[in-house]
């Protein structure tokens, strides 16, 4: 007696084993034995005709068409493509055939358990997997393997062209350019769904580059690929990325139909305050992206002025990174915690180590401070490396580089206007790249009559030491008057602003107390407001 599941497969008496009903007999006529090391086979009235015909890498395989559970994938759509499986000591073998333009067997790709997938038959001419089932259309997809087009094609139920390509995304432009006349010549869009990650996507770019432009794009998915997409019943999430690929245009185009959800986003005028009013005035506050530059003569206080920036930015829960080339880390982190202590610590004597702890934990030891441990000059690419490890390991969002001339001062056979333009534009870069602000310390050039800036003569952008790109390349500029000779108070005066709705000018005055080290707001700037 025999008997039918409901998908139609009979199970039967196996002539080989003498099994009562391991042989399953299917709706097309084969039947395959699962009993223990039978595997008995009869071929089907309609499988495909491929005789094993031996070849000098091995022999074509025959196979029966049976559905794929654990892909999600119908015998339906095994069959469309006419993509087989056989049973070799009762390990599952899928066969992937290839056909030439007469609809000739000739190489079938093999996908073993070991994901292994030799080759065989003529491997010289290998283009795109699934392409016999297509003759034209107005769109097809390429994805980046058999089972992916499988799946692409399931949800579809094989209404719109899909192939993929036989080797991986490695060889992906090479089997593509095979059959580029092809796809250009039948098609009026390429759909590009290759895997969700690095590999997939700088592969599907350079692909694209391969075709006209306006004619290839670029399918985006939430999931890693067609097929994963397929079995976390997400069809419709799959058809929809199809449909809403994107024209490729190459890194840094962007067409205006793009635009949307930028200009809908509301404007943020400032990511951060300055600790000082008056320079927020006329500055608009801080913002990642921007790169800020900090001048003054010698000994007017820059460092000190972007320490107190820093501390303040801290106080409020952001995370900096801070280099400074001419002093060491413990010179550093005292200020810091002079700062925080609002008095000089590294001249007081017998400090208690209670207090110096409670100073410590409050700013060195919240994991939102960096330190770099170097002195002297040092290479732009290493400053590079340094800043984009500080963003994107140590999640810093506001980084200051206390000063650049000594960055380049060590460096032989320099040229230090070009060692100046180059660093800047990596810094600039840099800032943009990982959404960071950049505070630059930059030393002033002696003027033409030998005076310096040491008695708070006023500074302009032609005073910058070493190259114009630092006025050209920051945001702002933002310059340091002070009379070192006088208890006066510091200028801060604003010498360029990029920022919409930001001025240039004097913004605030500052008073430096001496017993402290501090740098206070005076309360009233006539010439600013």
């Amino acid at each position: 007696m025999v008997e039918r599941n409901q998908k139609g497969v009979v199970h039967e008496p196996c002539p080989k084993c003498g099994s009562k009903d391991n042989l399953a007999r299917y709706p097309d006529g084969h039947a395959y034995c699962f009993g223990d090391s039978c595997s008995y086979y009869e071929h089907s009235s309609d499988s495909v005709d491929v005789p094993d015909i031996p070849k000098s890498n091995g022999v074509f395989r025959q196979g029966i068409y049976e559905s794929l559970s654990k892909r999600g994938i119908s015998e339906e759509t095994c069959r469309f493509f006419k993509y087989q499986v056989n049973y070799d000591n009762n390990k599952k073998i899928h066969i992937a055939p290839y056909f030439d333009k007469d609809n000739k067997l000739v190489a079938q790709q093999l996908r073993t358990k070991d994901k292994e997938f030799p080759i065989l038959g003529e491997t010289r001419d290998l283009g795109l997997w699934g392409k016999q089932c297509w003759t034209s259309g107005k769109r097809i997809v390429i994805t980046e393997g058999q089972i992916d087009t499988l799946s692409v094609a399931e949800v579809q139920r094989c209404q719109y062209p899909v192939v993929s390509i036989p080797n991986g995304v490695g060889s992906a432009c090479k089997a593509i350019a095979k059959d580029l006349e092809w796809l250009l010549g039948n098609f009026e869009e390429v759909i590009l769904m290759f895997d969700n990650d690095s590999q997939g996507n700088n592969a599907a770019r350079k692909v694209a580059e391969l075709f006209p432009p306006g004619k290839c794009k670029i399918a985006s998915l939430p999931l890693k690929d067609p097929n994963e997409m397929l079995l976390a019943n997400r069809g419709s999430d799959m058809v929809n990325a199809m449909f809403r690929a994107s024209v490729y245009r190459p890194d840094g185009i962007i067409a205006g139909e793009d635009t949307w959800d930028l200009v809908n986003t509301p404007m943020q005028a400032a990511d951060m305050e300055y600790p000082w009013q008056g320079l927020n005035n006329l500055t608009l506050g801080a913002r990642k992206g921007e790169l800020v530059t900090f001048c003054a003569g010698t000994g007017a206080g820059k460092s000190t002025a972007v320490k107190e920036i820093a501390s303040y930015f801290l106080s409020k829960g952001e995370t900096i990174g801070y280099i400074a080339l001419e002093e060491s880390v413990r010179q550093a982190a005292i200020d810091f915690m002079s700062i925080e202590a609002n008095e000089m610590l590294h001249l007081k004597d017998n400090l208690e180590e209670k207090f110096l702890r409670d100073i410590w934990e409050k700013t060195l030891n919240t994991g939102r401070l960096f330190l770099y441990d170097h002195w002297g000059s040092m290479d732009g690419d290493v400053l590079s490396n340094r800043i984009r490890y500080l963003a994107r390991s140590c999640n810093v969002s506001w980084i200051i580089v206390d000063h650049i001339s000594i960055m380049i001062s060590g460096i032989e056979s320099g040229d230090e206007r070009r060692l100046i333009d180059n660093l800047m534009t990596k810094l600039r870069s840099l800032a943009e790249e990982v959404n960071i602000g950049i505070f630059i310390v930059s030393h002033l050039r002696k003027p033409a009559d030998g005076r310096g800036h040491e008695d708070g003569r006023k500074i302009s952008l032609n005073d910058l030491r070493g190259s114009g790109s630092i006025a050209q390349l920051s945001d702002f500029v933002v310059g340091l008057e002070r009379n070192q000779q006088e208890e006066g108070e510091t200028t801060v005066r604003i010498l360029k602003a990029r920022y919409k709705g930001s001025s240039t000018g004097v913004a605030a005055r500052l008073y430096y107390d001496r017993e402290t080290g501090r740098l206070r707001e005076c309360e009233y700037i006539e010439e600013a407001f």
